[in-house]
């Protein structure tokens, strides 16, 4: 009861020497909310001032402490904007960039500030390139790519699944192209044969034996870097019956 008695004398007062000496206590226990409601106090008077680095880098990370990451990544940036020479200017590049990876959301919905996390953490790695937290900031960097990749990827697989079977290989192709070291690439070409081979089974008779052709040169593709793949089983089967459905060519006579 002391205490909290305490700290409400303070957070009225004007004393701005207590309320930095009390902030700086509550937030070294870790009791961030509480501090934060001092610092809103204290940034107004000590910005420009010998305190003002400290306490700026503080505010910045108590609101990353409390996890609210838009505003934690908006102070980050103003304190290295602010203090570009700060001995803690590195590790803030690092939490603001990292703020943005937090407020990354699930694949399905608008990428917006995974895009944006991906450039900081980018731009953080080729400003400290030989920094600690370079093997993180390239994990983290991995993890964002790979949401991106499977947002389009999941596009290509709903265009298959409502049966748009030439966007599907259109959706698959360009996957395949601009993500040639992807963790779905696999998938990618497997789902790339099957509507190539559910396009020609549903074409017009004039059309199926064309498409039939394509759908077995999309089935190579396949067979060439994932014959030992749990979906080769499957894509076997399609080929069979695609064989089935094949006539062969006619020869020109040889003369």
């Amino acid at each position: 009861m002391s205490s909290c008695s305490q700290y409400q004398e303070v957070l009225r007062k004007d004393d701005m020497g207590k309320k930095y000496a009390f902030a700086d206590s509550l937030y070294t226990s870790g009791k961030y909310k509480k501090s934060l409601k001092l610092m809103e106090q204290l940034v107004p008077s000590y910005r420009g001032k010998p305190q003002g680095e400290k306490l700026m880098f503080m505010y910045a990370n108590t609101y990353y402490n409390l996890e609210d990451f838009y505003l934690a990544g908006y102070q980050f940036e103003r304190f290295t904007q602010s203090y570009p020479n700060s001995d803690s200017v590195e590790v803030a590049s690092f939490k603001a960039a990292k703020s943005f990876y937090e407020l990354s959301p699930r694949y399905s919905l608008d990428q917006k500030e995974t895009y944006q996390g991906l450039e900081k953490l980018q731009e953080f790695i080729n400003t400290y390139p030989n920094s600690s937290k370079r093997e993180e900031a390239n994990t983290l960097v991995a993890e964002l790519r790979t949401k991106l990749e499977k947002k389009e990827f999941e596009v290509a697989k709903q265009y298959l699944r409502v049966e748009d079977y030439k966007a599907a290989i259109g959706a698959f192709d360009n996957f395949i192209t601009d993500n040639p070291g992807s963790v779905y690439r696999k998938d990618a070409f497997f789902g790339r044969f099957v509507a190539a081979y559910k396009l020609a089974i549903n074409s017009i008779p004039v059309l199926v034996q064309e498409r039939l052709r394509d759908a077995k040169v999309y089935y190579n593709n396949f067979i060439k870097y994932y014959k030992d793949t749990d979906l080769a089983p499957e894509a076997m089967e399609y080929n069979q019956d695609i064989e089935s459905k094949l006539v062969p060519l006619e020869t020109e006579p040889t003369i």
